[in-house]
């Protein structure tokens, strides 16, 4: 499946931008990774259900329950779709369990890995707290002696029912 759809769904699941998962340098990276990881047969699935079933919705709150019950609450799609979000905000995959592997026939398991060298410093929870990563990109001098700046958040559009 494309890195057009692959970005599209990296943004709804996210809550950034395309232009903002681009702008990490690491999409081209994290699509292959975990298309190696689990193979593209079940990423296939899982953006050609993402697009199938959620895409075509315009209301926000319609596209979110139908990205929970599509994607997020199948047993094979969800567990992967989890760990893309986990990949773009931390960096990091993590290991899949040995009992889904074996349930759903993933190729082989690689365990918890940072998917390159750059993935920790441009990782999305650096953003979404408004911080620098610790020993990875400096604030600047005599920024410590400044309040931390934390981003106003804008409320939730996510239903309640959703949010785990």
């Amino acid at each position: 499946m494309s890195m057009d759809v692959f970005l599209a769904f990296s943004s709804e699941v996210t809550g950034f931008t395309e232009f903002d998962l681009l702008g990490t340098g690491q999409a081209p990276t994290y699509h292959s990774t975990v298309e190696r990881v689990v193979g593209s047969q079940n990423l296939d699935d899982l953006l050609r259900t993402y697009q199938e079933s959620v895409t075509e919705l315009d209301d926000e709150q319609k596209r979110a329950r139908q990205l929970g019950e599509s994607v997020l609450d199948d047993p094979r799609l969800g567990v992967i779709a989890r760990n893309i979000i986990k990949l773009w905000y931390s960096g990091t995959w993590f290991d899949l369990s040995p009992e889904w592997t074996a349930q759903f026939g993933v190729p082989g398991t690689e365990g918890t890995f940072t998917a390159s060298g750059q993935a920790y410093a441009v990782g999305l929870l650096w953003f979404a707290v408004g911080s620098n990563p610790p020993g990875a990109r400096a604030p600047g001098y005599g920024s410590w002696a400044q309040p931390p700046r934390i981003p106003h958040l804008p409320p939730s559009s996510i239903p309640s029912s959703l949010a785990r």
